[in-house]
C-alpha cells in the first residue's frame, strides 16, 4: 500500500510538472491558493462570484456521494461561448470552469451552514483543458492546491432527517483525466445546452426567472443560440413532471456514465454506449453480453435484462461500493440509492 501511495503521488507530481512546462503559448502556472485566482469575494468561503464570473446549474448533475455543488464559469475578456447542439458548449481558450463541492450541515435547513470540501477547476489553455483541485481547510478559510488526492470523513443530516457519516474521496490529477478523457484529450462533462436549458437553481444565489441560456445570451456571453423551443432539454432525473421515465433514466446514465461509455470515451472498447444520443438497444446494454465477464459482472449474463433489474449487470455495479466492481469507478464511495431505484424502475418497465 505504501508503494502504491508513493506511485500515485509520483504520477501526480509528474502530471503537475507537465502542466507547468512552458510551451509556445506558455501554460498558466497553478496558484497555491484558490483565493489567488480572485473568482470570489474575499477568501471565497461565501462563494459569492465577482463581476465576470457567472453561476450556472445543471438539470441532472453527476452524483458525487450526495455532495451539493456550486458551478461557475469565467470567460476571458471580450470573449463569448459558442452554442453547440449536442456536446458541451464551446468555451474559448482562457475560460475556467469552477465547481465547488460541499455538504449542508442539515439538508433540510441550508441556513444552518455547510462544509466546503473542494473546488475543482478546468482551465482551457492553448493546448487543451487542464484540471486542478483545491481542498478547503478545516477552518473553511482557504482552499489549497492538492495533486495527490485525499479522503475525508463527512457527517450531516440528510433530506429525510437522518444522520449520515461516510468517507468522501478527493481525486488526484490523473483520476480527473480519467473521467474527462475524450479521444485522449481532456474535456468538460456537464455544461451542455441541454443541461443548461432551464432556470438557475442554487440555494445561496438569487433565483433567476430567465432560462439560463437566454440569460447568457442577454449578458452577451452566448452566441448563435437558436429559438429556445428548438434547444434540446435534459429532464430533471427525480422530477417526473419534467420528462418520461425513459428520458429521466437515460439522462441519469448520460451524465453519470456516458463520459466514459461513449464513442471516444475511455470505456468505448466495452461496446456499451450510454449516451442519450445512442439509439441502438444493444449498444445501450439491452441483452448485451459484457466484453470482459470478470468479477464485475456478478455472474450475470447481460448488461440489461428487460423487466429484470436484479438480473442486470448495470444495476449490480451501480449498487456496489466494491472498488473492483462498482460503476462509476471514480467519484463516489457510497451508492446513489435513488439513482439505482430509478434505473431499476426503468428496467422493470421494459418489455
Amino acid at each position: 500500500m505504501k508503494k502504491l501511495s508513493i506511485l500515485i503521488i509520483s504520477l501526480s507530481i509528474f502530471a503537475l510538472s507537465a502542466f507547468n512546462q512552458k510551451t509556445d503559448n506558455e501554460a498558466t502556472m497553478p496558484k497555491e491558493k484558490l483565493s489567488d485566482y480572485h473568482f470570489f469575494e474575499g477568501n471565497g468561503s461565501e462563494q459569492k462570484p465577482v463581476t465576470g464570473v457567472y453561476p450556472y446549474s445543471l438539470n441532472t448533475p453527476l452524483f458525487t456521494d450526495y455532495a451539493e455543488k456550486l458551478r461557475f464559469i469565467k470567460l476571458p475578456d471580450n470573449q463569448t461561448v459558442a452554442y453547440n447542439d449536442k456536446e458541451v458548449l464551446d468555451f474559448p481558450v482562457g475560460s475556467t470552469i469552477i465547481k465547488t463541492f460541499y455538504y449542508p450541515n442539515d439538508f433540510r435547513k441550508p441556513e444552518l451552514g455547510r462544509r466546503l470540501m473542494e473546488t475543482r477547476l478546468l482551465i482551457h489553455e492553448e493546448d487543451g483543458w487542464k484540471a486542478l483541485d483545491y481542498v478547503w481547510n478545516d477552518e473553511q478559510t482557504e482552499a489549497f492546491l492538492e495533486v495527490a488526492g485525499d479522503t475525508k470523513e463527512v457527517s450531516y443530516i440528510d433530506a429525510n432527517g437522518k444522520k449520515k457519516k461516510h468517507e468522501y474521496g478527493i481525486p488526484n490529477i490523473n483520476q480527473c483525466k480519467g473521467c474527462h478523457n475524450r479521444n485522449e484529450k481532456m474535456s468538460p462533462i456537464g455544461p451542455s445546452a441541454r443541461q443548461l436549458n432551464g432556470e438557475y437553481t442554487a440555494w445561496n444565489m438569487p433565483k433567476s426567472s430567465d432560462n439560463q441560456l437566454i440569460n447568457w445570451q442577454k449578458l452577451g456571453i452566448l452566441t448563435n443560440l437558436p429559438a429556445i423551443e428548438n434547444v434540446p432539454k435534459t429532464p430533471v432525473w427525480n422530477k417526473p413532471e419534467t420528462g418520461s421515465l425513459d428520458a429521466r433514466a437515460r439522462a441519469w446514465l448520460d451524465i453519470n456514465c456516458a463520459h466514459c461509455h461513449r464513442l471516444g470515451g475511455p470505456a468505448q472498447t466495452s461496446g456499451l454506449n450510454l449516451s442519450i444520443y445512442e439509439t441502438d438497444p444493444i449498444a445501450n446494454g439491452i441483452m448485451k453480453t459484457p466484453v470482459a465477464a470478470g468479477r464485475g459482472s456478478g455472474n450475470l449474463k447481460f448488461d440489461i435484462v428487460p423487466s429484470k433489474p436484479d438480473e442486470s449487470i448495470i444495476v449490480y455495479r451501480m449498487a456496489s461500493t466494491d472498488p473492483g466492481v462498482m460503476m462509476p469507478e471514480v467519484g463516489r464511495k457510497t451508492t446513489h440509492k435513488e439513482g439505482v431505484e430509478l434505473i431499476k424502475e426503468w428496467i422493470k418497465a421494459m418489455k
